[in-house]
C-alpha cells in the first residue's frame, strides 16, 4: 500500500483534537471525536489491505505485528 498524505493529514487532525481536549482548549470539549476519526481511518486502511488480496491476508501475522508495535509502549506505560 502506498503512502497516503491525505490519510496522514486526517490522523494529524484526529490526534490534534484529542491533545487540545486534554489541554482544556475552549471549543475542543469533545476529544472523543478525534478517537472516533482515528478508529475509522484504521478500519478503512485494514479493509483496504484485506480487500486488495484476501487470500494473502494472515490474521496471525497481523496480530503479531500489532503486538510488536504496541507492546513496548504498554511496558513503558503499564
Amino acid at each position: 500500500m502506498n503512502f497516503r498524505a491525505d490519510i496522514n493529514a486526517l490522523r494529524a487532525v484526529a490526534v490534534s483534537f484529542v491533545v487540545l481536549y486534554h489541554f482544556d482548549i475552549l471549543g475542543f470539549g469533545n476529544g472523543f471525536v478525534g478517537v472516533d476519526i482515528f478508529f475509522v481511518i484504521s478500519g478503512y486502511l485494514m479493509t483496504a489491505i484485506i480487500c486488495a488480496d484476501p487470500s494473502s491476508f494472515d490474521y496471525r501475522s497481523f496480530l503479531a505485528s500489532r503486538l510488536r508495535r504496541v507492546f513496548p509502549a504498554l511496558l513503558v506505560l503499564g
